[in-house]
């Protein structure tokens, strides 16, 4: 006798997990709250599993993949939702766990939920890793900020270059102050600056290193070939992305990162507006300060000379074809009078393409 099938909505934290059963047709969903233990998911969930083929589903969000492959491992269909294309109405103001457990199984049975991509273990270790590069990334930052701002504050103003290079690091290092806690407010901040720095060059160097395995360098090494992607912008969109081929189109790869126009479209009227910016944003990060390098005339340096050595001919040729194509957009846009944020942010919708393009073979 063949088993019916229950659709099961999980709201969970790191606690505890709200499960929401629902048969296939009809009926009231059955909720459950248990701890987040694997002993517990286990006994629970083979006991259901006796009882009724189980559809499994529950929000992408901090309590990460361990559940999904927990469940996957014990034979039951699961998938993990993308949060921000589940269906919300518009006058809903009331949100429970019971609530989000039971909308998740109502709409996983209408077939109106959106699975991410699951990553392997491999995979998610490496993103994690890029992950908190840009972390410490973003600390420098604000670091640096907060630096520069004091200096600016007691008038020491750097005037020979460019900052935060060897020169002016040196030009911070020879800075006095009368007052202790001005000078022990300096020390802090500068410390912090170079603590940073150093912990993001450490990581850098680990990324790179991975750069270098079996599983990576072919494919670093394909994405090096177009201008304004380094090695470490090529770690960023693989770590991400994991792999261009779960995209059917260039289009999917664009709109995944946010890089397509908002439209409000109705009786005939179109209105586009600002991209979306929905989606992956380390991705688009990295594609958009891209673009920038495509406001030049096209030209093949020595690191291009150097990605190119050893790659098929297609490969190289398609790379200097995005040169032309994406420099030739960039200037006409600017032409028609855009601002150049805009070009650029254009220009990097266009390379995602190149690049989805490149990766899969897809070279017309």
């Amino acid at each position: 006798m063949q088993k019916v099938t229950s659709y099961v909505g999980i709201d969970a934290h790191a606690r505890s997990l709200v499960v929401a059963r629902l048969p296939e047709h009809g009926g009231e969903p059955q909720i459950v709250e248990l701890p987040n233990t694997r002993k517990a998911v286990h006994r629970a969930f083979s006991r259901w599993q006796r009882e009724a083929e189980l559809r499994v589903c529950y929000e992408a969000g901090p309590v990460g993949y361990e559940l999904y492959r927990q469940l996957t491992a014990m034979g039951i269909a699961c998938e993990v939702i993308a949060p921000a294309l589940i269906p919300r109405r518009p006058g809903e103001r009331v949100k429970t766990d019971r609530r989000d457990a039971r909308k998740l199984a109502r709409l996983y049975r209408a077939g109106e939920l959106t699975p991410i991509r699951v990553p392997t273990p491999e995979d998610e270790a490496v993103r994690d890793l890029v992950r908190a590069r840009e972390d410490v990334r973003k600390d420098l930052v604000a670091a640096r900020h907060r630096l520069g701002k004091f200096m600016i504050r007691h008038g020491r103003i750097w005037s020979a270059g460019s900052r935060w290079t060897r020169r002016h690091a040196a030009w911070l290092r020879r800075q006095r102050f009368d007052h202790p806690a001005e000078r022990l407010t300096f020390e802090h901040y500068l410390l912090q600056v170079e603590h940073l720095a150093n912990r993001r060059a450490a990581l850098e160097q680990e990324i790179l290193a991975i750069a270098h395995t079996e599983r990576y360098r072919e494919r670093v090494a394909r994405l090096v070939c177009y201008r304004g992607i380094r090695e470490l912008g090529a770690m960023i969109l693989l770590a991400e992305l994991y792999d261009f081929h779960r995209f059917a189109t260039a289009e999917e790869l664009m709109a995944f990162v946010g890089l397509v126009p908002s439209e409000y479209s109705s009786a005939g009227h179109v209105q586009r507006g600002h991209i979306t910016k929905a989606g992956n944003s380390h991705v688009r990060r990295v594609l958009v300060e891209a673009a920038w390098a495509y406001r030049h005339r096209p030209s093949v340096g020595p690191r291009l000379k150097r990605a190119f050595a050893g790659q098929p001919p297609h490969v190289i040729a398609h790379a200097r074809k995005a040169q032309v194509h994406l420099h030739r957009r960039y200037t006409r846009l600017i032409g028609r009078g855009k601002r150049v944020q805009v070009a650029v942010t254009a220009v990097a919708r266009e390379l995602a393409g190149f690049l989805w393009a490149g990766a899969t073979d897809a070279i017309a």
